[in-house]
């Protein structure tokens, strides 16, 4: 075994142009009063790595372009198609009228395992304040609630490490099931 060199992995990326040609996952994800740019690079960055059709940062959650965002992002911001809205039920709303399931990464009283939800395609993500969590409004809205079991004293993992658990887990599941299949960009 050897480690592969930068120009070697790099050589097997696609370019943006390939991605838009190829597809995306059929993924939304909305961000909600993430107060650190550093997470909201993190998530950027994830969005990338997981071909996400597109990313709402909403409420108080910091935009591009920051340089605290774009030191963990390292170019996503401009790979990831992305929107802001200041209130996030009307972003919730416009994804809901396009018949896409919301689904929370939130502690609920029905929150059941990320490892034991069946995830329909397409569906919506949602991922709140690394304190709070996601807003009761957005909770009312939501379809369905997951959670990452936790087997320490913490509650929870970071904001942008637990998405990315479950962003990769769900491309694992539809991969397994056939579903999710690369979609091209839906503007709404």
């Amino acid at each position: 075994m050897r480690k592969l060199s930068y120009q070697e992995i790099f050589s097997k990326r696609p370019d943006v142009e390939t991605i838009e040609k190829e597809g995306r996952f059929p993924i939304y994800v909305v961000a909600e009063n993430i107060r650190s740019l550093y997470n909201v690079g993190s998530v950027f960055r994830t969005c990338d790595t997981g071909r996400v059709a597109k990313l709402f940062l909403c409420g108080y959650t910091g935009q591009p372009p920051r340089n605290e965002i774009s030191k963990t992002a390292l170019g996503a911001e401009k790979s990831v198609p992305w929107e802001y809205h200041r209130n996030t039920v009307e972003a919730i709303r416009k994804i809901k009228a396009q018949h896409i399931p919301i689904v929370l990464l939130e502690h609920t009283d029905e929150s059941v395992s990320y490892t034991e939800f069946y995830y329909p395609s397409p569906l919506c993500l949602v991922v709140g304040n690394e304190v709070e969590g996601v807003s009761d409004e957005v909770v009312a809205l939501a379809d369905a609630a997951i959670e990452i079991p936790m087997h320490g004293i913490k509650q929870s993992l970071n904001v942008a490490v637990a998405f990315g658990v479950v962003l990769f887990h769900v491309i694992d599941f539809w991969g397994k099931t056939g579903a999710g299949e690369m979609v091209k960009i839906v503007t709404f």
